[in-house]
């Protein structure tokens, strides 16, 4: 096989435009954590770097002398989040605060990857790179299903603005979202991007009617 990546194969489900577009998700393995909490604390970091050593740990098992069964080169997936807030969390005006979210970020992992091998990938990782956060981190099967998506470009403080191209659409086309949390995929390093450039698929879980 040759090498998978996401951005090419899965170019539907990552790179959408800057319109609203029906997708549909299929079931896929991550590695997860939760949290609670501003995303700019050190603990969303240190729980991203967590999910971080996790995923490379399986990428670089052949360097490491192991070769699991089926494994395939690949470009490691980009961080999704869940982010959701209780309804007396947002004010009238829709504002909240970033210290009362809710989130689960999650790293999807090749189709290889089965849970012994998830398991047994987390131990050796904190042998190596010690993370008290890998306690955390959980292998499961995740589905998005049907869905509403789009590419948002600019500060994550503006995403509103497309919140609202979104709803237009729903609206327009009668389709209810299965769950007010939404999804999150970074396709840019906000160390390394300036914040108007910034790259993010947002996305609405949908019900199937």
């Amino acid at each position: 096989m040759t090498k998978y990546e996401w951005r090419k194969q899965d170019k539907a489900l990552y790179l959408p435009k800057a319109v609203p577009t029906l997708v549909t998700v299929p079931t896929f393995n991550y590695y997860t954590i939760t949290g609670h909490g501003d995303p700019n604390e050190s603990e969303f970091g240190e729980r991203t770097a967590a999910l971080y050593a996790a995923a490379y740990g399986i990428r670089m098992m052949p360097k490491s002398g192991t070769l699991p069964a089926g494994y395939y080169e690949y470009t490691v997936f980009p961080l999704e989040g869940l982010w959701t807030l209780a309804p007396d969390d947002v004010r009238a005006d829709g504002s909240f605060d970033k210290a009362d979210l809710d989130y689960q970020i999650m790293l999807r992992q090749p189709d290889f990857v089965t849970p012994a091998l998830a398991a047994a990938n987390l131990t050796a990782v904190q042998a190596k790179k010690p993370n008290s956060y890998l306690s955390e981190v959980h292998f499961e099967a995740l589905t998005d299903g049907h869905c509403l998506q789009m590419l948002h470009v600019g500060s994550f403080d503006t995403e509103p603005a497309s919140f609202q191209q979104l709803a237009a659409y729903a609206d327009a086309h009668h389709l209810k979202r299965r769950t007010l949390a939404h999804k999150e995929i970074y396709l840019s390093d906000p160390r390394r991007t300036v914040a108007d450039k910034r790259k993010t698929v947002l996305r609405w879980l949908l019900t199937d009617s």
